[in-house]
């Protein structure tokens, strides 16, 4: 023999619904659906009870009003023209001759070789301006066709000289 099936204790099953609170519920869905978003007329009459809690004593703009600034209505020469922009003043360009000698006579750049001949450190900064200017001073001496290896080559040979003196008169 079957025993009929029982729920468990303390729960009881659930209540089916009419057909009619069904339709209830339907109808107050649809309800809460068509009142989502702003109402009619929002711009024109703006919800002023909250924006007055944000702002706490500002102003309310008017949303339809746009800009406040003036519009001429007739072209002032004046204010059509643009001001006048004068061109910097170059310096005349430097011959190479006079760039190199400006270069020679810098005292940064003395003062620079002074502590490398001293074996001071140089920052970063100063070792690449110093790099970039003696670069500079190097395109200048080829420009003027002055050549630094010659006058060391001339010297070598005279010290060569100098030596094959010294021998032979010993």
């Amino acid at each position: 023999m079957k025993q009929p099936a029982k729920a468990p204790r303390g729960k009881s099953a659930p209540k089916r619904k009419t057909r009619a609170e069904l339709d209830l519920e339907a109808r107050e869905r649809q309800r809460q659906k068509k009142q989502k978003g702003l109402s009619a007329g929002n711009r024109a009459n703006p919800n002023k009870g909250s924006d007055n809690k944000k702002r706490q004593g500002a102003t309310a703009a008017d949303p339809r009003l746009g800009s406040k600034k003036a519009v001429p209505l007739i072209a002032d020469r004046a204010v059509a023209s643009k001001p006048v922009v004068k061109p910097r003043e170059v310096a005349p360009a430097l011959t190479a001759r006079e760039e190199l000698d400006a270069l020679e006579n810098n005292e940064r750049l003395d003062a620079l070789l002074d502590q490398l001949e001293n074996g001071a450190k140089l920052s970063a900064e100063e070792q690449t301006w110093l790099d970039a200017t003696l670069d500079r001073i190097e395109v200048l001496m080829e420009k003027l066709g002055i050549d630094l290896d010659e006058d060391e080559e001339q010297q070598d040979k005279e010290a060569e000289d100098d030596m094959y003196r010294l021998l032979k008169g010993s």
